[in-house]
């Protein structure tokens, strides 16, 4: 959903969305697109272009760089399509890796003209995608490929080893191994430029309250295990198998490394970048950022934001914020969730937003300035008034069943209340978006019928609430 649709109908403009969100000092805030619906991934090719997974559309597009110097992409296209909820981009020499939910495929890119030079051929297939189903794909120091996979469900034990790690395989899709485990879902991961370690985000598991367990920044050492399912934060054993008298188990919650840094409980870190231009303010060169994507299973709302953080000389990691403004000071009201970062050559700092469906820049500075705002003149779409489907169909009687089925209460009850449907949703679309929920929420494969049927009654459940 646009920010000009999210904050404020027809009067709403770029200022409103910069008055909202502050970012660090000596950094300029511009929002550089605002229509690019569940914006996930990032990549930025030699000639400025940002390219922007969207799973839900099963697409990838381009944003051409600001030319005209109005602070916003100059244009945007799809690149490509007929994806299977593409996450993870990668451009490596003259090839753009594509990491879909049960695949990672790559194609020839053409840096010249920001143009597809060939056909897509998948170099990996059949990997499972339920619960955790996002792929992130990065290039090692070393050459290789690296391939993150997150978990199938909250707390088990994977019968495919390749769930809840990160993986290493060579660039033409061959002699794919595991390279560690126990990362319940770590969607980003970089190297560090001053120790050239990787670094990883890790999402802590749910259902042990607002502040346990911690999230993760885990260093990634080849064939170590990081815990999961086994224990969380520093070797603690999690409730489910802390009766278990398996020794195996103890001894690889004693042989598993620990966080190098915690986050707050359900913040959901995603996207890490360290920042390596030298076009980036001192304090900031080297230093790593981070999108806390928010909390779902929490009962007062904590995270959407990015922090950057900060390695001393001992090794020692601060955390500081980078950019805020995201959840409202009565940390009720949420209006984005950063996903990735992206840095190009001139030190221009890219952020994605899958709930505004937005793009930002933050450009550095010699001094803080006041963001600029584009002259572009963005037309507010029309309001419609939408009337709440009847409430007494056979319809919403199917869907209230499948609600009841699959036990959705036991998230949805609590800790992500289901409000405000009405006003961003139609039938149609809420049906539209069962086929690629957001995290946690898990994918049920509901036939056409179905997800009608279920989004029938969540919409005529809250009309009459």
């Amino acid at each position: 959903m646009p920010w000009r649709q999210m904050i404020g109908g027809a009067k709403t403009n770029e200022q409103e969305v910069i008055q909202k969100l502050s970012a660090a000092s000596g950094y300029q805030l511009q929002l550089f697109a605002d229509s690019v619906p569940n914006a996930r991934w990032l990549a930025i090719t030699r000639s400025g272009d940002i390219l922007v997974s969207q799973p839900k559309k099963g697409q990838v597009s381009l944003l051409s760089p600001d030319r005209d110097g109005d602070g916003r992409a100059d244009n945007q296209r799809i690149l490509i399509g007929d994806l299977n909820r593409p996450h993870g981009l990668l451009l490596h020499e003259n090839w753009l890796y594509i990491a879909e939910s049960d695949a990672v495929g790559r194609v020839p890119f053409d840096h010249s003209d920001a143009r597809l030079a060939g056909r897509y051929q998948r170099i990996v297939e059949g990997l499972e995608d339920s619960g955790h189903w996002t792929k992130t794909i990065e290039k090692g120091p070393d050459g290789w490929l690296y391939l993150s996979s997150g978990s199938s469900c909250n707390v088990c034990v994977e019968k495919d080893r390749r769930r809840a790690s990160i993986m290493r395989l060579r660039p033409d899709g061959s002699d794919l191994k595991i390279f560690a485990t126990g990362l319940r879902n770590s969607v980003g991961f970089d190297w560090s430029p001053k120790d050239g370690g990787i670094y990883a985000t890790d999402n802590g598991r749910d259902w042990l309250g607002d502040n346990l367990p911690p999230d993760e920044l885990n260093l990634i050492d080849p064939d170590k295990f990081y815990g999961w399912p086994y224990a969380y934060g520093d070797r603690v054993p999690d409730p489910n198998f802390i009766n278990d008298e398996d020794p195996t188990i103890k001894e690889m919650i004693a042989a598993s490394l620990p966080p190098v840094h915690k986050f707050a409980a359900h913040n959901a870190p995603l996207g890490i970048r360290f920042l390596r231009s030298p076009e980036q303010l001192a304090g900031y060169r080297g230093a790593a950022l981070v999108a806390l994507h928010g909390s779902w299973n929490r009962s007062v709302k904590d995270g959407y934001k990015v922090v950057s953080l900060h390695w001393d000389d001992g090794g020692k990691i601060s955390q500081r914020d980078f950019l805020w403004g995201f959840l409202s000071e009565n940390r009720k009201e949420v209006s984005g969730r950063p996903v990735a970062i992206a840095e190009d050559a001139k030190g221009n700092i890219y952020i994605s937003d899958d709930y505004a469906g937005a793009i930002y820049r933050l450009s550095p500075t010699a001094a803080p300035q006041k963001a600029k705002v584009s002259s572009k003149k963005i037309p507010a779409p029309a309001r419609v008034p939408r009337k709440p489907p009847p409430t007494d169909t056979a319809a919403a009687r199917e869907g209230r069943a499948l609600y009841l089925t699959h036990n959705c209460a036991q998230c949805h009850q609590q800790q992500v209340p289901l409000t405000g449907l009405n006003k961003k949703y139609t039938l149609q679309s809420l049906a539209d978006y069962f086929d690629t929920p957001t995290p946690p929420m898990p994918r049920y494969d509901l036939n056409g019928e179905q997800k009608k049927a279920l989004a029938h009654y969540l919409l005529s459940r809250e009309a009459l609430q």
